[in-house]
Order: structure tokens, then C-alpha cells, then sequence
């Protein structure tokens, strides 16, 4: 019998850690990260709306695979999502969600906005769940970070992952519409901060993958990889780069099947294969000695009643298969087949999680990186908190200067036009001397997230809410 979810793969050692990964991340699966308050500063006040930003998600430090699978969404999800969000109080949000993580990126949230996020996704889990049992909160300079941390990396299963900077964008792109001035700025800066920690350090020097970590567990599985041959179910670019990977090492990846068999016929033709549709694949679990899939279907597709039979016919012959799909696309009980070998996405990440190991003294260096940006980030944010109470008050006292200049000038009506010229240039000049320093003062504070106090109490001690006339 094979490995399966419980069993033992002929991997040594790597086998076992992969099993340890498996036992400590059921326990964890149970305890909030000991950030989850996300304590940051408190955000500013201005003329009753809020100015923050809020990150709520799950990940996969915080929530096993079974539940996190339930949590993917698919792109045309988001949208839909996104929308009961934003009705009940936030201005923007974007969606990230991958194999890892479904991440709900906020701009200024209402109190009612986190249960509308737990509801969303204790729909479903289901069973009476609640989903902020595995969940966390960022706010703030730390939800800034906390995105920073991930598009460069380093919040990954594997360290240095590449391709989690893709799916930021993706993400990106797929809540544009929803995500609002703030949220479109701070995902365009988190591209740049991916893209200046993979420049700068070692982080993604050899970074290893999901798919790369596919070709090591067949290597181990088979005496030599050459030579044997494949079927991939999906045509996405999860199945398309782990078909390449196998084919690099000179796998026969000689079947590509798909729900739509234009797209398996695509991907087919660059590999030298035969498209096939899902339903003519089956059959062809009795001579492939790889099975790859990546469908992105919201189901198992690979059951046991499919595969049962075919696996019967091929006498006693191992057959590894590597699921990549999020949710999973083999059901468990496959791996109860005889010498059938499944890992799932999680099996193949703490694998390749090992070859990450030697990349961590660049770790150092990649936070200071994502340090600067945050702070550069919030130096820009901390500007727009405060433009609208500081331009508030400059018209405020410029009315008030208005104001007593035309009566001034009412008592001093026989002074020249020139004589009149340098008295409204002399209140301008000393309007902006008086209002020179409180602005410097008001924009460092605000940087520095300092700012809520100053800002009250500017409103307060010159009525900036109240209309009423000078």
C-alpha cells in the first residue's frame, strides 16, 4: 500500500520530516498567531471617518490545509466577496488568495467590517465553524508590513518563494475595481518591495517550489526519472511549469488532460503531447507513472471510484501523484490504493521548505529592506492624513484674515492703493509664518503615527467641524 496522507514513502529522512511537518501543523492549526491583535497606532480621526488600513486572513501557520482549501477563492469569487465587505463600511479592499493564504486587505474599515470577513468565510468552512478561530488581524503600519513580508517572500511556506510576488498582482488586478486610491498605492509599493528584497539579497537565489519540490519527490520515489512518463491534469500555469520541470529532467510528460480541450491542446503542443479531456484521462492511470494535477476545480476530481480500476490493471507498479490543486484535487482515500504514492500541497512545500533552509542568513537583510519601505509607505500615507485638517485651517484663518483685513482697511480708507497693496501682503506673509511650523510639526507627527492627538486638538482649539462665520 502506499503512503498516501498516512503512510511512508520510500523518501528517508525526508519523509520524516515531512511527517513532522504534518503532526505539527494539525497543532497548530488550533492557536492564532501571537500577533493576531495586531496592535499598531491608532488611526486618525478625521471629521468622523477613519483613516486605517486593516489586513484579516488565514494562513498556513494558522490553519491546516483542509480548512484552508475551503477559504480559496477562485477570481471570479472576488468580486462578490469583496462587495459584501465594502456594503458593510470599508472604502476599498483587495482579495489575496493562494494555496497559503486568503488575505482581506482593508482601507478603512467600519467596526461592523471584520464579522462581514469571519461570515464570509465561516460560510465556507461550514459545520458551525467559525473562521476566526484560525484567523489573525493586521492594522496599521503592521498590515503594511505584513503585505511587504509576503510579496518579498518572506512570510512564505518556502522562503524566497517566486511565485508568491505573481500572485500579489493577480490579486491586485483582480480587485482593482474594489481596492481604492490607498490600497491601489500600497499593493503597487508591494510589488516594488518584492521585486527590490529578490534584487538586493540572495532571498530567491535557487528558491525552490511547489513544482520543483514535485520532480525531487518523484526522483525519490523512482530509481531514475528519465524515461518515464507523465499525465497532467490542468492546463493552468501551476500544471504548465510543473509539466516543465518533469520534462527537464527528462520525464515523457505524454498526456495533458483538461476540462477544456482547447487549453489541454495549448499546453499539449508545447510539450510534445496528446491532449485529452478529464473524462478520456482515467483510463490512463494504468500506464503513466507520474500523475500531476493542478485543475483549480472547487472539488476532488481524482476519486477512488475513477482511478480504482486502473490502478488494479497495473500490477503492483508504484504510481506517484502529485497534487498541486487548491482545494486538492485527489480525494484521500486514493492513497489507501496499492502502491500509489499522493502528496498534497503541503507535503510538497515543507519539502522543498528544506532546500530553503541555506537562504536565511539573507533574511536579515530582506527586512531591513521591507523596514525602509514601510516607513516610506507611511511617510506618504501619514502626508494624506493630515492634507485635509491642515487645508481646512489654512482657509479657516485665511477667512478670518479676509475678514479683519476689509475691515481695516474700511477705518483706513484714505491710504493709496499701493499703501492698501502692502497691507494685504503683509497679512498673507504673516499668515503663512503663523501657519509654517504647525504644518512641519503636524506632517512629522502624522509620519510618525503621532499625529491623532495634534490633530484633535487643532480641530478643537480653532472649531475646524464647525461652518460658522468668522
Amino acid at each position: 500500500m502506499g503512503r498516501g496522507r498516512t503512510g511512508g514513502a520510500p523518501l528517508g529522512r525526508s519523509a520524516c520530516r515531512v511527517c513532522e511537518h504534518r503532526e505539527l501543523r494539525g497543532g497548530a492549526a488550533r492557536v492564532r498567531c501571537a500577533e493576531a491583535c495586531g496592535a499598531g497606532h491608532p488611526a486618525v480621526s478625521l471629521s468622523g471617518a477613519t483613516m486605517s488600513i486593516t489586513v484579516l486572513g488565514v494562513n498556513h501557520r494558522t490553519a491546516p490545509l483542509e480548512v484552508r482549501e475551503r477559504f480559496a477563492h477562485e477570481p471570479r469569487e472576488v468580486p462578490a466577496s469583496l462587495a459584501r465587505v465594502l456594503a458593510a463600511g470599508a472604502r476599498g479592499g483587495v482579495l489575496l488568495s493562494t494555496c497559503n493564504r486568503t488575505e482581506f486587505y482593508l482601507a478603512e474599515p467600519d467596526e461592523a467590517v471584520p464579522d462581514a470577513v469571519w461570515a464570509i468565510l465561516s460560510e465556507r468552512l461550514g459545520g458551525g465553524r467559525s473562521a476566526s478561530d484560525y484567523g489573525y488581524t493586521r492594522r496599521d503600519r503592521d498590515a503594511v508590513r505584513h503585505l511587504y513580508r509576503v510579496s518579498a517572500g518572506l512570510d512564505a511556506m518556502i522562503l524566497g518563494e517566486s511565485q508568491i510576488q505573481g500572485q500579489v498582482r493577480d490579486a491586485w488586478e483582480t480587485s482593482k475595481a474594489q481596492a481604492g486610491p490607498v490600497l491601489h498605492r500600497l499593493f503597487q509599493s508591494a510589488l516594488l518591495v518584492g521585486a527590490r528584497v529578490r534584487s538586493e539579497t540572495g532571498l530567491a537565489t535557487g528558491a525552490a517550489s511547489a513544482p520543483s519540490a514535485a520532480v525531487a519527490v518523484a526522483a525519490r520515489i523512482f530509481t531514475r526519472l528519465a524515461g518515464r512518463s507523465a499525465l497532467i491534469l490542468g492546463a493552468g500555469d501551476m500544471a504548465e511549469l510543473a509539466a516543465t520541470c518533469l520534462a527537464s529532467e527528462g520525464v515523457r510528460v505524454t498526456l495533458v488532460a483538461n476540462r477544456t480541450y482547447e487549453r489541454a491542446r495549448a499546453i499539449a503542443e508545447q510539450l510534445g503531447a496528446r491532449a485529452l479531456t478529464l473524462d478520456e484521462a482515467w483510463e490512463h492511470f494504468t500506464h503513466a507513472d507520474i500523475v500531476l494535477t493542478s485543475t483549480a476545480a472547487p472539488h476532488a476530481v481524482v476519486t477512488w471510484d475513477r482511478v480504482a480500476p486502473a490502478v488494479a490493471r497495473r500490477q503492483g507498479r508504484p504510481l506517484c501523484i502529485l497534487d498541486l490543486g487548491m482545494p486538492r484535487d485527489v480525494e484521500p482515500a486514493v492513497a489507501q490504493l496499492e502502491n500509489v504514492f499522493l502528496y498534497d500541497i503541503d507535503d510538497l512545500q515543507a519539502v522543498a521548505a528544506q532546500a530553503a533552509a541555506e537562504r536565511r542568513d539573507d533574511i536579515p537583510a530582506a527586512e531591513r529592506i521591507v523596514g525602509e519601505e514601510v516607513e516610506r509607505f507611511w511617510a506618504w500615507y501619514g502626508g494624506l492624513v493630515v492634507v485635509p485638517v491642515l487645508k481646512e485651517f489654512r482657509e479657516r484663518l485665511d477667512q478670518v484674515r479676509a475678514a479683519e483685513l476689509e475691515r481695516a482697511l474700511r477705518r483706513l480708507s484714505h491710504l493709496s492703493p499701493d499703501d492698501r497693496g502692502e497691507i494685504e501682503h503683509f497679512s498673507h506673509t504673516l499668515l503663512n509664518k503663523f501657519l509654517h511650523q504647525p504644518t512641519i510639526a503636524l506632517k512629522e507627527a502624522a509620519q510618525a503615527g503621532r499625529g491623532y492627538g495634534m490633530l484633535e486638538a487643532l480641530k478643537r482649539l480653532f472649531g475646524l467641524e464647525r461652518r460658522d462665520d468668522p
